[in-house]
């Protein structure tokens, strides 16, 4: 009896590992195929929150996280990993960081922030970095760093608050547009793909305000200039970007179509 239940504990151990050995090679395997995608490092409060963003999008996204009792949350929530230290090289490179969109790291160090932006400036020149920044002054050190946008959540939290009372009925408008979960009026940013039909005309002869009931708030040329509320001659180029309100059928039909997806 004794042999018989040894086994049986070793059997079930062994075949624990094996699945969970089994379970990692899928989904290595699933991260390297990985293409234009975002990397979350830090699954803390902040982490967790932009990855159901990202999910309910859906953005295809690998968070990299070192804390075991976090990992397991990851793991629970189905979204895909890699367990180990962000600011590494090979952390970062084993979640597909040369062929990734853009990197955010969220951790709760400034410094551990600065050091996970230096790293994927040096792998990736290209990335798109987003920053959080716990303390004031940390903002021009990741900025040097690397970053291309930093953001403190205790400043915009404040700067909510307080406009919560100074500007109710507008903070209320931007929540109901800004919520993902509202299915019936959303503020988006399109992006123009070059073979789209829309590119190179004009936001008259494009149609779509006539056609969809969309308005536009802003365009985002290419060279990151922002024009706010466009007038109707203004060309829509390739490669840049529509601030758009509208209903969300509407801005589901120009995302195909500013995408080249429908002719």
């Amino acid at each position: 009896m004794i042999a018989y239940t040894l086994s049986s504990l070793l059997q079930f151990t062994l075949e624990g590992q094996l699945r969970k050995i089994l379970g990692r090679k899928k989904l290595e395997s699933r991260i390297s195929k990985l293409r234009d995608h975002y990397i979350i490092c830090g699954f803390g409060r902040i982490g967790h929150l932009i990855c159901r963003e990202f999910h309910s999008r859906p953005l295809p996204f690998v968070v990299v996280e070192k804390d075991p009792k976090l990992v397991e949350r990851v793991e629970r929530e189905g979204f895909m990993f890699v367990e180990g230290d962000a600011t590494d090289d090979e952390t970062l490179q084993s979640a597909g960081i040369d062929h990734a969109l853009g990197l955010i790291t969220a951790v709760t160090s400034d410094t551990d922030n600065v050091y996970i932006t230096l790293t994927a400036r040096g792998l990736n020149p290209k990335l798109f970095i987003l920053a959080r920044a716990g303390e004031e002054g940390s903002e021009k050190k990741l900025m040097r760093a690397g970053a291309s946008k930093v953001i403190s959540p205790y400043t915009i939290g404040a700067s909510r608050m307080a406009q919560a009372i100074l500007r109710p009925s507008v903070v209320d408008f931007i929540e109901i547009a800004t919520a993902s979960e509202n299915l019936e009026l959303q503020i988006e940013e399109i992006a123009i793909h070059p073979n789209s039909e829309i590119a190179g005309k004009s936001l008259v002869d494009s149609g779509i305000k006539q056609s969809m009931g969309i308005i536009f708030a802003g365009i985002k040329l290419t060279d990151n200039e922002m024009t706010f509320n466009p007038p109707p001659y203004t060309l829509i180029e390739p490669n840049s970007a529509l601030i758009t309100f509208g209903e969300r059928s509407a801005i589901d039909k120009l995302e195909r179509i500013a995408g080249g997806l429908q002719q």
